[in-house]
């Protein structure tokens, strides 16, 4: 009896050597090249060459615009591939792309929403034509769509063809994604090694070494204008935001100038309650006042044959900038509770974020001192006028967060976008900041653009609510109060609408300033302050 089923066995072997065939030499291409094009494009071919599968394309999202283009093929024109552009969602593609199904089209004439975007029906075998769309997906992320044409009467069965498409579709997808890893970690690595090199060629007895890291032409002018001066005995006054870095100005003109080897003493005038300002610069003899139960050098003598840096200058009372005016013009100083003067020979580098000019204008700051403190003006750059120093900034204080919290943490390209397009109002104070919360919370070895964006919407949002106008208080309307931790409000801008609660205060306290000031929740500095700016007097008793 004569075996009917033979040619079908052998037909049947014949489709299994072919797909074999196809699925090993696309295996081999891949330990061959990395070439994301030619390997590709090689695959298609093997597709049409041994199954029929033809005119196959891998459609691709454009990173910039989100339009799906044609990215490789193998039958197609030039032509061809240049029209073969999709809206997501848009025709047969789009919806693969979108929907993540694969699509089975039997007939394309039939199927109002084949487009025949990229091949005209025209350029089509006349017989019928099917299409078959399948997503390139890798843990349920559409990377794009793998499409083929094929004859609809054919002996090969369209299950086996889906089957050979979808190992296709599982290599092409790996070899996309690896060839994105690698450009990703090309490009990471290009930049790490531009920002080793920069680090590299700068000397280490030039400012890098005192932390002031940046090479924007704004940086080199206030760096130049400091290496002007630095041998000189000249008085700098460093002008600029808070956390533009005064204080490693100062230093480093410190550490550039003949005083190096002598004291640097730091001075943060504006933290220094009133009362004690004239002590802690100038210092006392046992017995001066209460409490002095020894004698107490003060600053300038700290830092005799040395420099004195003198932060927030202008926020130093009316009486003692007389005082400090005295001590520049006659070079030394009395101890309170002295008898005698004692001789210093210090260089002061004074730092103000105000407009000194205008505090001289408004009477809340001595012209005479001014002059004597405005020698060399240096003015440093907000950071949002140096943003290509963002990137080395931000480089330098990862090593050194990463070696003080004995952290290995890097920054990915787009996480570094984020911060380079931030405009940093906080400056490099707000900068380092940022960095040291992101390597703190940083849940991966490498700090991601998700992190950053979380990072700086929270410190958005707390400016804002900084600079919102505070609530009135239910006891006195007019008057903000919002109490710390130590039962003192936070800093808010001096108004107008202060002043009745100001009077209001002084009056149920008989013109008790102190006893006022901790009524409305305020230091008996920031009360001060409120009356000389509103002028408010209290009737002599």
């Amino acid at each position: 009896m004569e075996d009917t089923s033979l040619p079908t066995r052998i037909t049947q072997e014949r489709l299994v050597d072919e797909e074999l065939l196809v699925v090993r030499e696309a295996v081999t291409l891949l330990g061959k090249s990395q070439d994301e094009a030619h390997v590709v494009r090689e695959i298609l071919h093997l597709l049409s060459e041994f199954l029929g599968l033809n005119r196959g394309r891998v459609v691709l999202p454009d990173p910039e615009t989100g339009e799906l283009r044609i990215a490789h093929a193998y039958g197609l024109t030039q032509e061809e591939i240049a029209r073969g552009k999709y809206l997501p969602g848009e025709g047969i593609t789009g919806r693969v792309m979108t929907g993540g199904q694969t699509a089975i089209v039997q007939d394309v004439d039939a199927e109002p929403l084949f487009l025949f975007r990229a091949v005209a029906r025209e350029n089509l075998p006349p017989e019928t034509v099917s299409y078959l769309a399948m997503p390139l997906e890798q843990g349920g992320r559409q990377i794009g769509v793998l499409g083929v044409h094929r004859l609809r009467e054919r002996p090969r069965p369209l299950a086996r063809d889906q089957q050979v498409l979808k190992i296709a579709a599982t290599l092409i997808t790996h070899v996309i994604l690896l060839n994105e890893f690698i450009r990703e970690r090309t490009g990471r690595l290009e930049s790490e090694n531009r920002e080793l090199k920069w680090a590299l060629t700068k000397d280490l007895s030039t400012y890098g070494s005192f932390g002031i890291v940046g090479e924007s032409l704004q940086l080199r002018r206030a760096l130049k204008q400091i290496e002007q001066v630095a041998q000189s005995e000249a008085t700098v006054l460093l002008l600029g935001e808070s956390g533009t870095g005064k204080e490693l100005f100062a230093r480093a003109l410190h550490l550039s100038s003949q005083r190096r080897d002598a004291p640097f003493v730091k001075v943060n005038c504006g933290a220094i309650p009133e009362n004690l300002v004239e002590s802690e610069l100038f210092g006392y003899e046992k017995g001066a006042f209460t409490g002095a139960v020894g004698s107490r050098p003060g600053y300038f003598e700290q830092a005799d044959n040395g420099t004195l840096f003198l932060d927030e200058v202008g926020d130093l009372p009316l009486a003692m900038q007389v005082k400090l005016l005295r001590v520049l013009q006659e070079h030394s100083i009395q101890r309170i509770g002295a008898r005698k003067e004692v001789p210093v020979n210090v260089r002061i580098v004074a730092a103000t974020n105000q407009d000194l000019q205008l505090l001289v204008s408004q009477g809340k700051f001595r012209l005479d001192l001014f002059y004597r403190l405005n020698v060399i003006p240096v003015r440093l750059p907000a950071l949002r006028e140096r943003a290509e120093d963002i990137r080395h900034l931000v480089r330098y204080y990862l090593n050194q967060l990463d070696q003080g919290y004995q952290r290995n943490v890097n920054i990915t390209p787009e996480a570094m976008l984020r911060l380079t397009d931030h405009p940093w109002p906080g400056n490099i104070r707000q900068l380092r900041n940022v960095l040291e919360r992101l390597i703190l919370l940083a849940e991966n070895a490498t700090i991601s653009e998700k992190e950053v964006i979380a990072v700086l919407q929270a410190e958005s949002h707390s400016q804002m609510q900084m600079q919102a106008p505070p609530p009135p208080s239910l006891a006195t309307p007019p008057m903000p109060h919002h109490a710390t931790g130590a039962g003192v409000r936070a800093y808010h801008p001096v108004q107008e609408s202060d002043r009745s609660a100001i009077a209001a205060a002084l009056a149920e306290t008989n013109g008790n300033k102190s006893r006022a000031a901790q009524k409305l929740g305020l230091t008996l500095r920031q009360f001060n302050y409120r009356m000389q700016v509103m002028g408010i007097e209290t009737a002599k008793r």
